[in-house]
């Protein structure tokens, strides 16, 4: 089971520290159907994630991943390439972001690769844990894992709006505009990270 979490972790927070996603979903709270909006958008996140990573992980399981070696080296391969387009990302990322004392904007390049860049990492998320060839029970344990930290980030303003009221509102204006700020430096910090550790994943298998 340690092995299957340990697998899905760092996609996992991947996916729940992409600023785009956050910043959707706090301007949904501040939305006149701001309590349905919400959880709406959070069920629809939470549903996406273990849709794709259910079809995937049953997929490359049944493509025997984990034991034939052509599936697991393509797998292993198909980590190492996504590493290097996130550290190309990282420093595409480094490079767009805006001088000292200019006001941010969000880079359309960037949108764009966010919503397939998670969509990707769900993906090799569960074709990785289909690789380690674990139990059903210890796949499923890892995949709800997966889900609940790559959807904590959307779930905590949710719930945060829902119980906080004003307060709630004003630190969510806060973090809207934080994130607004410092998006290239983050998503260039988290391309670099991630794109060292699935080149670092897909390594052993082919030695």
């Amino acid at each position: 089971m340690g092995q299957g979490i340990s697998e899905v972790l760092t996609f996992a927070i991947a996916v729940a520290i992409s600023p785009i996603p956050i910043i959707a979903v706090i301007l949904m709270l501040f939305s006149a159907r701001a309590r349905v909006n919400g959880p709406a958008f959070l069920i629809g996140w939470v549903v996406a994630l273990a849709a794709v990573s259910a079809i995937v992980y049953v997929v490359s399981h049944d493509g025997n991943v984990a034991t034939n070696s052509t599936a697991s080296d393509s797998a292993s391969w198909g980590k190492i390439l996504l590493g290097v387009v996130f550290l190309l990302l990282a420093r595409r990322s480094w490079a767009k972001r805006p001088a000292p004392g200019t006001a941010p904007t969000m880079p359309k390049w960037m949108d764009r690769v966010d919503s397939p860049k998670n969509l990707i990492l769900t993906m090799a998320s569960a074709a990785g844990l289909a690789q380690l060839g674990l139990s059903t029970s210890d796949a499923i344990v890892a995949t709800v894992v997966f889900v609940i930290l790559g959807s904590l980030s959307i779930a905590a303003p949710v719930l945060y709006a829902l119980v906080g009221g004003a307060k709630a509102r004003a630190s969510l204006e806060s973090a809207k505009a934080w994130l607004g700020a410092h998006d290239a430096a983050v998503m260039a910090a988290l391309f670099l990270v991630f794109g060292v550790d699935l080149i670092a994943k897909g390594l052993p298998p082919l030695t």
